[in-house]
């Protein structure tokens, strides 16, 4: 079996891949079975000549290749037909930018399997850039601090080589005493959580977080049961707030009274209640003046996203009375960062990270005959139709949805 490497065409540019040239020659090495060639490109964070010191061929041409990875979507145009594709389609969602891809893959009578469901038997993802959000938007809320105030000034992380480069810069830091909160302990929480446990910066409790004043900077990190409760007063537990979400409402704001830094890095749920709302935002106890916002909800449970901020111009402003965007240097303006595609700009760490994943869960399902179904849950479309599984997404290729 050929996998191929395909050359990122997006734009903007994503200069990530699935497999870095070490990954692959440990793939080859425990499957001998398997061949891999590498999509000549001018932008992945790996080189050509880097592949091809690994021993994996540089081409122009994936025809001969099975099986084709890539990390963002596919243009139309770039397309191979009856082909195996991997790459993140955003297209179970039915987000509408992207239906006209579902369709021409379809047209193309393409197998398409989409990273974000690449699961194990119990629904667990597989292969996710998630750590790596959390790592870049912790670094990307220190630097949004650093703008908003005038404190101290950070470089791009993007301008970094990888998380040890931006901890070395977030120590070089002499933080005020403030009170940074960070929500969520999935991937992302996890990832955030390193870099503010790699600043050294003490962590405290809830009960300390809320009444307590410290005289240097602190951080809290809570999920779900901290920031909602049960509208009837009973306790409520995660397994009921997951099944439940309309039973319960937002207790957020007693952490908006005290929080000078917010990390947003918490899963949202349809039908979940919004952590603050505008009319939130508006009251003169809220006191977070920067959002650092990972999850990136336009519109939805962090009122301050309007919209998602890039790489090149990574924070805006949130007038809470206009409830409009403006100039984050507005002394009214709560700053925003809200980059969605954050793990981009640390491309090496993440492509390595990834394709680690992807070596150790996904590659050995080819060769052992999807003993665990890893891929024929990810399937997604076969001979020109949509599997079972996804039948769902019929209403939205036929533009009813």
């Amino acid at each position: 079996m050929k996998f191929g490497l395909i050359r990122e065409r997006k734009t903007p540019p994503d200069h990530r891949v699935v497999l870095s040239p070490a990954t692959c020659q440990k793939v080859v090495a425990k499957f001998p079975q398997a061949e891999i060639a590498a999509e000549a490109s001018p932008i992945r964070v790996f080189t050509d000549s880097e592949y091809r010191e690994a021993g994996i061929p540089v081409v122009e041409d994936m025809g001969e290749c099975d099986v084709l990875l890539g990390v963002k979507e596919v243009p139309v145009s770039a397309l191979i037909p009856n082909k195996k594709y991997f790459f993140f389609s955003h297209t179970i969602k039915k987000q509408p930018y992207n239906r006209e891809l579902l369709r021409a893959i379809l047209e193309h009578r393409i197998e398409l399997y989409d990273h974000e469901v690449l699961t194990n038997p119990r629904g667990q993802r597989l292969v996710a850039f998630g750590r790596y959000a959390g790592i870049v938007g912790a670094y990307n809320g220190f630097r949004a601090y650093g703008l908003k105030t005038g404190d101290y000034s950070l470089p791009k992380a993007s301008t970094l080589t990888d998380q040890e480069a931006l901890l070395k810069e977030l120590n070089t830091l002499d933080l005020p005493p403030i009170k940074i909160l960070l929500t969520g302990k999935g991937r992302v929480g996890s990832g955030a959580r390193e870099m503010l446990d790699g600043m050294g910066l003490e962590r405290v409790s809830v009960a300390d977080y809320l009444h307590r004043g410290f005289d240097h900077p602190v951080y809290c990190q809570i999920d779900a049961s901290h920031y909602n409760k049960r509208k009837d007063g009973v306790r409520g537990s995660r397994e009921d707030f997951i099944a439940h979400p309309e039973a319960y409402q937002s207790d957020f704001f007693r952490f908006a009274r005290v929080t000078d830094l917010f990390i947003a890095g918490h899963f949202y749920g349809e039908g979940a209640p919004y952590l603050f709302t505008r009319e939130d935002a508006r009251h003169p106890d809220f006191r977070i003046r920067v959002v650092a916002d990972i999850s990136c909800d336009i519109d939805g449970p962090v009122a301050t996203t309007l919209r998602a901020s890039t790489i090149a111009d990574p924070v805006y402003g949130y007038d809470p009375v206009t409830e409009k965007e403006t100039d984050f240097k507005h002394p009214n303006a709560i700053a925003v960062m809200a980059v969605d595609n954050l793990p981009a700009e640390l491309p090496r760490d993440a492509s390595e990270g990834f394709g680690e994943a992807f070596y150790r869960h996904v590659i050995p399902a080819f060769f052992d005959g999807d003993s665990e179904g890893i891929l024929e849950r990810a399937r997604m479309t076969c001979d020109g139709k949509l599997t079972p599984r996804y039948a769902y997404l019929q209403d939205y290729v036929d533009g009813k949805a």
